[in-house]
């Protein structure tokens, strides 16, 4: 039991870089099982849900060996797969589903616990499992896991998703690479972290069309061969830094960056005050004032990202001015609000709207991170707050941020990790 410990007033200057994305990599590790041989991922962040992830395929028959000081995990992958992703892991981690797709392929039956991860709001597998009966398999749900099989084998369909869900998108589209014949996902996910698993899945040998739009169009092959692949940069990460940048009124160059996937995120910093720069290594973003308030709505790519709203939520706590922030996509994303009220922000939530009236001057206070991006947002809050502000739950960050205290010291911030008795 670990706690962030930041006393909070210091400007942040410097450079810091991106690794390999969270919401890439993971389904690209899951993916590599759809070919015998080994697979090679490079940009991989040092982040504790690629551990989760790699103990998962050992545990269904992969010899992982994993490097996260170098950035890189090696997948070998064997003929048979075992097919049963277990719940003492699946808890820990949402992603560990994406294991879905590619074990029914390979295996023509799946048993996967319902998966855990972050709390905040329901996130059902309909769509996910209605596109997998559409290309024939048979779904039940039993004493807590998906147990899907596909007796005469999986074949090609035409799906369409309620929503651009991302998790639909993958298990389908990984279903799909060796399913018999064409498969249209329609109204599919076009998340950058979505065109990085087709790229790979396109070097491996798979035949997709759409990359990149709302319509994606497999042609099932008989095999994939296994490759090497860098991930694509963590967008999030990205604009974590961007945040902090003009939250601290700071400077801060984002080596590996690509600024063409936060666009949105970008335009709002730019309306907020700080300048945007793109340069040959990145990114860079300074402010030498306090920043002005903007409204955010959240929405599925290339709308803006709700995996930046309590980042942004943090950044309007002390802005001048008043903003309105609408979360269209998970209902319980504003729980992080209550530890935010506790640093002395004036967050007044109702329904999927947050009224955030900016405050000259947070004071810091102990805190409870309760997802990923919550615990990134009360740091940003707690960089710029009177006093020590206590992160605790510090792990929920761990999964998504690698080296992430070493970099903010670098940068200038004063923070430290405090063991929690008891």
């Amino acid at each position: 039991m670990e706690a962030l410990q930041i006393t909070g007033g210091n400007r942040l200057a410097g450079a810091v870089r991106v690794t390999g994305a969270k919401n890439s990599v993971l389904k690209l590790m899951a993916a590599a099982m759809l070919a015998p041989g080994r697979t090679t991922l490079t940009e991989v962040p040092g982040i504790l849900d690629v551990e989760i992830m790699s103990e998962l395929l050992r545990r269904l028959g992969c010899t992982v060996e994993l490097d996260l000081a170098g950035g890189r995990v090696v997948i070998d992958v064997p003929e048979a797969l075992e097919h049963r992703a277990d719940y003492d892991l699946v808890r820990r981690m949402r992603a560990s589903i994406t294991v879905l797709g590619p074990l029914l392929a390979r295996c023509g039956v799946v048993d996967v616990a319902l998966p855990g991860g972050d709390n905040i709001g329901s996130r059902g597998l309909d769509m996910h499992v209605s596109g997998l009966q559409r290309m024939g398999a048979e779904v039940t749900i039993e004493h807590g896991y998906l147990i899907a099989t596909a007796p005469r084998g999986l074949h090609g369909a035409s799906v369409w998703l309620d929503f651009p869900s991302v998790g639909a998108t993958e298990t389908i589209l990984m279903a799909a690479v060796t399913a018999d014949g064409r498969t249209v996902i329609d109204n599919a996910a076009r998340e950058p972290e979505i065109v990085d698993i087709c790229s790979m899945l396109v070097d491996m040998g798979a035949r997709i069309d759409g990359v990149g739009s709302s319509t994606l169009e497999i042609d099932g092959v008989r095999q994939l061969s296994p490759v090497e692949h860098a991930t694509v940069p963590d967008r999030i990460v990205t604009g974590t830094w961007a945040v902090a940048a003009a939250i601290t009124r700071g400077d801060i160059t984002i080596a590996n960056a690509r600024p063409e996937h936060l666009q949105i995120a970008l335009d709002k910093l730019t309306t907020a005050g700080a300048r945007i720069e793109v340069v040959d290594e990145g990114l860079r973003v300074s402010m030498d004032h306090r920043p002005r308030a903007v409204d955010i709505v959240t929405l599925p790519y290339p709308g803006f990202p709700t995996d930046l709203q309590p980042q942004f939520i943090a950044l309007n706590a002390v802005a001048e001015g008043t903003a309105l922030v609408t979360e269209n996509l998970f209902e319980a994303r504003f729980r992080f609000v209550h530890e935010l009220v506790r640093l002395g922000a004036d967050v007044q939530t109702e329904g999927h709207h947050a009224l955030v009236r900016g405050s000259e001057q947070l004071s810091g206070a102990p805190v409870e991170a309760t997802d990923i991006r919550a615990g990134a947002g009360l740091v940003l809050a707690g960089l710029v707050a009177e006093g020590v502000t206590s992160v605790h739950e510090v792990h929920h960050i761990d999964r998504g941020y690698a080296g992430f205290v070493d970099d903010l010291v670098r940068l200038g911030a004063s923070v430290t990790r405090v063991p929690v008795p008891g």
